[in-house]
């Protein structure tokens, strides 16, 4: 069986007027790449490694990496911590899978709010969230869907990365770990193992290659596994879902899903999160009869 994914390239477009984005992508909830949404943005030009440096790199930043979490780590902890200047030095000597995750750095420095304008897309886009993202070269950012289950604006301005997004709909086919927002950590999106995850081969998403500049938007609840090229950054811009079942999910995610997997997590120990990863396997295999 061949090795690659179902997906297709995302569609783009050079720019798009809020009515049409909103008729041609929001409502049938369909992805799009955007070419040319930020071309009048300051941060376009101004945003570089050297510059967030200069003005907040004594900064202490949450760094992630790709191991497997355990048990030590609370939701959405941080495996590291280190000066922004010192990680990005990092960066730009060697390899890294650290990445910076969900910061919000104009929090840090307000004078970054001048430097983004809220595109006019349709969406009530959330301007004081503008959560920043580094990875360096080669970082992978595991299959996930956001907590909130939000309509995002993956805004990237530093780099080259790969976006590799499913749609709510292909769940049942990724490897979904039970009480989690992630799919079973032995699977290597970019080179999956059908053999041991014979269902990844159903599944269909999208293919989406960013250059600094382009904007992808990601639909509510879809699935997103990001691979930096080169060491890079963006940002993301949201709003909240639409959909009532969606709103319902998000209130359940953060409400009790992530206080109770803290829980297990205390209780339990690894064992908990082992358990999760063989049930990810056995409950995909035993609804598709595979």
């Amino acid at each position: 069986m061949s090795q690659q994914l179902n997906t297709q390239p995302v569609e783009r477009v050079e720019n798009i007027s809020a009515q049409d984005f909103i008729q041609h992508y929001v409502k049938p909830q369909k992805p799009v790449v955007i070419e040319n949404l930020i071309e009048d943005w300051p941060a376009r030009e101004l945003w570089t490694f050297d510059y967030f440096k200069s003005i907040v790199g004594d900064l202490e930043v949450p760094l992630y990496d790709s191991k497997p979490i355990t048990s030590q780590y609370m939701y959405n902890e941080p495996q590291a911590k280190m000066k922004l200047s010192e990680y990005i030095d990092l960066l730009r000597s060697q390899p890294t899978d650290l990445r910076l995750f969900l910061f919000n750095l104009i929090k840090e420095r307000p004078i970054l709010q001048d430097h983004i304008k809220v595109p006019d897309v349709g969406l009530k886009l959330l301007k004081d969230l503008p959560f920043l993202f580094i990875g360096g070269q080669d970082s992978k950012v595991f299959m996930h869907y956001d907590i909130d289950l939000a309509n995002i604006l993956h805004i990237h301005l530093k780099g080259e990365k790969q976006c590799l997004i499913f749609p709510p709909s292909e769940t049942k086919y990724l490897y979904k770990v039970p009480n989690s927002l992630k799919t079973n950590d032995g699977i290597d999106f970019t080179n999956p193992d059908f053999e041991n995850y014979p269902a990844l081969a159903y599944a269909k998403g999208y293919t989406a290659e960013l250059s600094a500049g382009e904007t992808l938007y990601m639909p509510e609840g879809f699935w997103h596994h990001m691979h930096y090229k080169t060491p890079g950054f963006s940002i993301s811009l949201r709003a909240l879902a639409k959909k009532p079942k969606h709103l319902g999910k998000a209130v359940y995610n953060i409400a009790v899903m992530r206080n109770l997997e803290n829980l297990m997590r205390k209780w339990k120990g690894d064992k908990w999160l082992k358990d999760k990863q063989k049930a990810s396997v056995e409950n995909t295999h035993k609804s598709l009869n595979l």
